[in-house]
């Protein structure tokens, strides 16, 4: 009798044990939380898994509808109606990439530069050049197109020009390439910069020697990024360089891109296959151009550590 009263204490005892009922919600928490994380895996092997399949059927379909297609009249040195050469395209397309570059890359750089190395925290200008560059990436390329329309080709009467179309893109992707570089110099550990002046070296040198190369993967994807869209781009090319199938032989002259003559072949509605065969060269163009920025990218750090 005595044991069985024993007994029954205990129990009553481990039931009325806070520490017995802490551990049973611990226990409970413990398995909600391996549930929500074992939904969100889930959840992330299938955004994953769409993206893969998206991405695969997409350039499936480019292949397959493409490379049959693809003959020596499409690479001749001069278009006509008969072989649809894309060969001005394709410089037009390495032109306008690097015009578009030179003119974006050293202002979006040097921009940001300014805005994390030398102004003021908390400064009015910096926050204003922010709210400016977030409002400049969400604008439809159409509108910039448009803009350079109004301006470029009408107000400063260059017409359908190269120079406008490369200035109108660099306008483009000014806000990507100065948002990457800032947040890639951000990145870059103080101790770094603390680490240079205490050796005697000035903030230029500084900047130049430790800061930018140490953020150059960063602005390096920014720069990939843009090309993208250089290469891409359609909409403002139309309003501001024209669709003459012809490599230009100054600044001020008409010229289309890869993504232009496309669209063209598109839209005449004759040229289909060529079309499907410019849409792979455009893909292989696109890949080239980010392995080689990726090489020089890792030739710069290489030189500078």
């Amino acid at each position: 009798m005595v044991d069985v009263i024993d007994k029954l204490e205990s129990e009553k005892m481990g039931a009325d044990n806070p520490i017995n009922v802490n551990s049973y919600k611990d226990r409970l928490k413990t398995y909600k939380g391996r549930t929500f994380s074992l939904v969100l895996f889930l959840l992330v092997c299938l955004a994953t898994l769409i993206t893969v399949v998206v991405l695969g059927s997409l350039v499936i379909y480019i292949m397959v509808k493409g490379i049959p297609n693809i003959n020596a009249e499409l690479f001749a040195w001069e278009y006509t109606t008969e072989n649809v050469s894309m060969m001005p395209a394709i410089i037009n397309t390495l032109l306008m990439t690097g015009l578009s570059l030179l003119i974006a890359v050293p202002v979006g750089v040097f921009s940001a530069v300014y805005m994390v190395e030398y102004a003021k925290k908390g400064s009015k200008l910096v926050k204003l050049i922010s709210l400016t560059t977030e409002t400049l990436s969400g604008i439809p390329s159409i509108i910039y197109g448009l803009f350079g329309y109004l301006f470029f080709v009408i107000a400063l009467g260059w017409k359908l020009s190269f120079i406008g179309g490369a200035i109108t893109l660099s306008i483009m992707v000014l806000p990507t390439i100065m948002r990457t570089t800032e947040e890639a110099l951000k990145a870059v550990p103080d101790s770094f910069r603390e680490g240079s002046f205490g050796l005697g070296a000035g903030r230029l040198r500084t900047i130049f020697r430790i800061v930018l190369p140490a953020a150059v993967p960063g602005i390096l994807s920014g720069i990939i990024l843009s090309i993208g869209r250089i290469v891409g781009e359609t909409a403002a090319l139309l309003y501001t360089t024209g669709t003459q199938a012809k490599v230009p032989d100054s600044l001020f002259d008409s010229g289309s891109t890869l993504s232009v003559h496309m669209y063209k072949l598109m839209s005449e509605g004759l040229y289909t296959d060529q079309a499907y065969a410019t849409a792979v060269v455009l893909f292989g163009t696109v890949i080239l151009i980010n392995v080689l920025s990726g090489f020089i990218g890792k030739k710069l750090q290489k030189e500078y550590y």
